[in-house]
């Protein structure tokens, strides 16, 4: 195989992009790379719902006449007439010196001119077809990039919705499952398909709720409260025939700055300060088996973060993910305040393959963990799969085990499980 470091010289032939839909019906882009040998490949862009406050810039129509402002034609514009008209007929050996020449040519920290969206697309799919044109598997080629052996992660699961994905009716965003006891993907979600229906029939006779899912595939019950959605999911598991905890664990994605102002944490119909909020989670530790919290604290207070690692270190992931905004500087941060142990990566929080890359190595270095994680808004393109295996994620978190957005990453993981080279 060829390494990146050979330095096989890939000349863009053409830049294009066209406005699709993602998986909320909502606007995004599919871009297209074609190189000069004929070596070509699309990549889609998805879109969060739940989005940190330091996150690299979609750029949106505004026109409220489509979409309701949300179109996504100026940045298709941007692909096919700067963008192209930039990076057409040049030559780059590395995915980093092609990012490169995003960045300067955007020439804002947040990548608004051009757009996050437009920015990522181009850098997607030129990696793709650098992949073809080294006739290699994406994640191999992904694998090189980083310098890394590809590994299978271990999937968290959407169980249960609320917050931003599931219409708010418990502040929580979401309730996921691991399961520890499973040595592959396809035990994995065997198990999860069983607690899955034990939890749609404990939502109907409970609930009278019927099977609809939240943003991310997961169901939505009206919970009376976050404790109701805690341990139903624990007694779905139990009726799926499990062991909380040891056969099937719970993760939180808290989303703590949805429900947060300057008054404090509204949850459950109570107004909790920074101390009420690290103690009810470190409750919820104790008394449900939870082995990561997502977003416990808002995004921009590190000191009550510092507190909550101190608490559950060691006990329970501490995962980043508005605080941190897969940005090196915000990592570097949390690294030195020891305010977190695991990044949540998010390709289009940051906007270029190359600065995901570097907010990886730096988390590891820091010995963190690392989940690789989907949208919201989604689309069938199944490249984060072979991200999250080609960056040897220790997680991946892409959503339910429902609609065609979410099991196209689980079904790419399943066939590159069935390959014998990994």
């Amino acid at each position: 195989m060829k390494r990146d470091s050979d330095k096989l010289v890939s000349k863009i032939e053409s830049l294009s992009a066209v406005e699709i839909l993602d998986s909320r019906g909502r606007p995004t882009l599919l871009a297209s790379c074609r190189l000069a040998d004929g070596s070509a490949a699309t990549a889609s862009v998805p879109s969060g719902a739940s989005t940190g406050a330091a996150e690299a810039l979609e750029l949106r129509d505004g026109d409220p006449a489509r979409y309701a402002g949300l179109g996504c034609l100026r940045a298709v514009a941007n692909i096919k007439g700067e963008i192209n008209r930039a990076l057409a007929g040049r030559q780059f050996e590395t995915q980093g010196a092609l990012d490169q020449a995003l960045l300067d040519l955007d020439g804002t920290p947040n990548k608004a001119r051009l757009g996050a969206n437009a920015i990522l697309g181009v850098s997607l799919a030129f990696c793709r077809a650098q992949a073809a044109q080294r006739a290699l598997p994406l994640y191999a080629h992904l694998a090189q990039l980083a310098n890394t052996t590809p590994q299978l992660p271990r999937p968290m699961i959407n169980l249960f919705s609320g917050g931003a994905h599931g219409g708010g009716q418990v502040a929580i965003q979401d309730v996921q499952l691991v399961v520890p006891a499973a040595g592959s993907i396809h035990r994995t979600l065997e198990v999860v398909s069983d607690v899955f229906r034990a939890a749609a029939a404990l939502a109907a006779e409970r609930y009278g709720a019927r099977r609809l899912t939240a943003d991310e595939g997961g169901l939505a019950p009206p919970f009376g409260s976050s404790d109701a959605m805690l341990s139903a999911a624990v007694e779905a598991i139990e009726r799926a025939g499990y062991q909380p905890g040891s056969d099937v664990a719970l993760t939180l994605d808290v989303a703590a700055s949805q429900f947060y102002s300057d008054a404090g944490y509204r949850l459950d119909g109570a107004l909790l300060t920074r101390a009420d909020m690290i103690d009810r989670l470190e409750h919820w530790r104790t008394v449900y088996p939870i082995v990561s919290i997502e977003d416990g604290l808002h995004e921009a207070d590190w000191s009550g973060w510092q507190q909550l690692a101190q608490r559950v270190r060691g006990r329970a992931m501490i995962l980043g993910d508005d605080l941190l905004c897969t940005q090196t500087d915000r990592i570097q941060r949390a690294i030195n305040l020891k305010a977190a142990d695991s990044l949540l990566l998010k390709v289009n929080q940051i906007g270029t393959l190359t600065e995901a890359l570097e907010a990886l190595r730096l988390a590891r270095g820091a010995g963190w963990q690392v989940v690789v994680s989907a949208r919201s808004g989604e689309t069938e393109d199944d490249w984060l799969a072979d991200l999250a295996v080609g960056w040897s994620g220790d997680y991946i978190k892409v959503g339910s085990i429902t609609q065609s957005e979410r099991l196209a990453k689980y079904n790419r993981l399943l066939v590159l499980e069935a390959q014998d080279s990994l």
